[in-house]
């Protein structure tokens, strides 16, 4: 029997199940309960995710039969998925920076990103490039004094070393627009950040062809708490600015487009990042040909991706590599054609060689062992991550039009629409990690109890001082209130304490001493743990003996309403001012178990964040 054949025989024992079939079989396993509810995930971005996908969902997708490099441009713009290993040097001095990107290209970097800000003249700019191949490392330039005279300065360098152009790549990070969104105000003015924003194009496009001249800092939206929809959308809207601006100024499309570069962030959603980079591709390219390109090439998305800021956290720093490991890899799979992964300790200190070399290797590993380069668009035909793409590219062109219709990107700045937009965003993904219905390993959930950073930490420039848009983490109100912890008990006070009065239902009281020492663990509390109690009278008297600020009954509900009366009264006699606390929500004891003494119950629809705070300032730590 030929492969066919046995391959025949083998699906013939399967028959196929219609949609209608598996929809019955999961509603009687319901049993009644909420489809919605129980199986539609509510993004944050507004989208229904389904629990799962057939291929007839794929059947209104007209770009699956279009292979990568070609309109739309979902698939990919490249016939291949290499992407350019890129490090971002802090360093400013251009000697020091030199010298650690000489040892990045020769640790595998591929691209160089420079902090431009002392590059005031062509002797600067030969430290800052000196023994670096042009031709081979790609080189970027941020922060710059002024971007006209650092793209003089280049060209004049180039010309120098008697190299070909062509071979030149890189980019500028121009963006007057997320400046003026970030400062509520433009460095000079509108009309004169876009006369030089055309200046350097024509600059660029005669002397240094393989440069993109303007940046859209899609990434700033990411880091600011925006949702997906939210940063492709205001993305795409101030890149489609610089495109009516500067073809009004008598540009044609054709030489703008192909120098702009997008930067967006990678969060942790993993599949969802990957379907936002396919998404954008598809925008962009219907945007651009709205203005009639002659090339189709000019329609082609470039796409620097960088790991996310939002989601890292100071405590567990480790788990900043994971974060970074699955965002790197969700980049790649995307078809990103540029990349840098941040160091995994940069939320408490300038990056070292250690921090460095972790970040760089992290997208060795995917490229040069797990050859994540070897394959385009690796998720193609995937019924889930098509159906994402398609729902992310709908929804961000909803808003693209809300904000087209306003008046466009600059109109919508000055308006407050976008701020104002980001923090109602802001505000439901901080109730969801104050819930902790969204988990920040090692800091709203599972803390290192015996973890301390307030003494590992080194200034950095706050963000949230420089303007309208502020950057700031999911995990820094947490971190807020373990930190002041920290520097509470430096000060010569008593780290407050918690003891675990557990008693009774083994399996119950368990489960909750589990749940309240991470709990309280997140803000930096000593836990003081027991096996059980085999007496009411043994507990207390090891609480007392303790000298804990919060005692916390661990138990079964059916033994509250035995337990706690008693101690509360026991305990409440030795020190008024203790405060008494029932792990758990038993919703009919909860009058009576307050009348004997109970200040408070903590479970799992708790605010924590509230909880913690109130507790702070109760002991007088904040």
């Amino acid at each position: 029997m030929d492969d066919k054949l046995k391959s025949a025989k083998l699906f013939s024992e399967f028959p196929p199940v219609t949609t209608k079939q598996w929809e019955e079989k999961i509603i009687a396993d319901l049993k009644g309960a909420d489809y919605e509810k129980k199986l539609i995930w509510k993004t944050t971005e507004g989208i229904n995710v389904r629990p799962y996908y057939r291929a007839e969902d794929l059947e209104q997708l007209e770009y699956l039969n279009v292979p990568p490099s070609e309109f739309p441009f979902v698939r990919n713009t490249k016939t291949n998925n290499n992407w350019e290993i890129r490090q971002d040097i802090e360093e400013t001095n251009p000697g020091r920076a030199n010298e650690t990107a000489v040892d990045a290209v020769a640790r595998g970097a591929e691209g160089i990103g420079f902090n431009a800000k002392e590059i005031y003249n062509a002797e600067d700019l030969k430290v800052l490039l000196q023994n670096i191949d042009l031709t081979v490392t790609s080189i970027h330039f941020t922060s710059a004094v002024s971007f006209s005279l650092l793209c003089d300065l280049l060209i004049h360098e180039v010309e120098e070393q008697k190299i070909d152009a062509s071979k030149v790549k890189g980019s500028f990070n121009f963006d007057p627009l997320t400046y003026f969104l970030m400062y509520a105000k433009f460095y000079k003015s509108a009309e004169n950040n876009f006369n030089e924003a055309a200046d350097i194009i024509k600059k660029i496009q005669k002397s240094l062809p393989g440069f993109y001249t303007i940046t859209i800092n899609g990434h700033y939206f990411h880091n600011a708490g925006a949702s997906i929809v939210q940063e492709l959308a205001f993305g795409l809207a101030s890149a489609n600015e610089y495109l009516a601006k500067l073809t009004g100024e008598g540009l044609i499309v054709d030489e703008v487009a192909p120098k702009i570069q997008f930067v967006f962030s990678i969060g942790s959603n993993y599949f969802m990042e990957i379907a936002k980079l396919r998404a954008v591709r598809l925008l962009w390219a219907k945007i651009v040909e709205q203005y009639n390109p002659k090339s189709p090439d000019s329609m082609k998305c470039f796409i620097h991706a960088v790991t996310s800021e939002w989601n890292k956290s100071t405590y567990d720093l480790y788990v900043n590599m994971l974060r970074n490991t699955t965002e790197a890899m969700s980049a790649a799979i995307g078809g990103c054609d540029s990349m840098t992964v941040n160091t995994f300790d940069n939320t408490i200190k300038k990056p070292d060689e250690f921090s460095e070399r972790n970040a760089r290797n992290t997208q060795l590993v995917l490229k040069k062992e797990s050859y994540l380069d070897n394959v385009v668009d690796p998720s193609a035909g995937s019924y889930y991550i098509e159906n994402l793409t398609d729902s992310i590219a709908e929804a961000t062109w909803k808003l693209f039009l809300d904000v087209e219709d306003i008046g466009g990107f600059i109109k919508v700045a000055e308006s407050g629409f976008i701020k104002t937009e980001i923090e109602k965003t802001c505000q439901k993904r901080d109730l969801d990690i104050a819930m902790r219905r969204q988990i920040i390993l090692g800091t709203n959930q599972y803390p290192n109890l015996n973890e301390s950073m307030l003494d590992k930490m080194t200034p950095h420039a706050d963000l949230n001082k420089l303007g309208a848009l502020k950057q700031y983490r999911g995990a820094g109100a947490f971190e807020a209130l373990r930190l002041s912890t920290e520097a509470f008990e430096n000060d010569g006070h008593k780290r407050p304490a918690v003891f675990l009065f557990t008693f009774g239902h083994l399996a119950m009281r368990k489960a909750r001493e589990g749940f309240t020492t991470n709990f309280f663990g997140c803000a930096g509390y000593k836990i003081i743990d027991n096996t059980g109690f085999k007496t009411v009278e043994d507990g207390v008297a090891a609480a007392i003996k303790s000298e804990a600020d919060i005692i916390v009954f661990c138990s079964s509900d059916d033994e509250y309403i035995d337990l706690v009366p008693k101690a509360c009264k026991m305990l409440k006699k030795s020190n008024p001012d203790i405060r008494l606390v029932v792990a758990g929500n038993p919703v009919q004891l909860i009058d009576i178990l307050k009348q004997s003494g109970v200040d408070d119950f903590i479970h799992v629809r708790s605010n924590l964040l509230d909880t913690l705070g109130k507790y702070h300032v109760w002991m007088g730590i904040i």
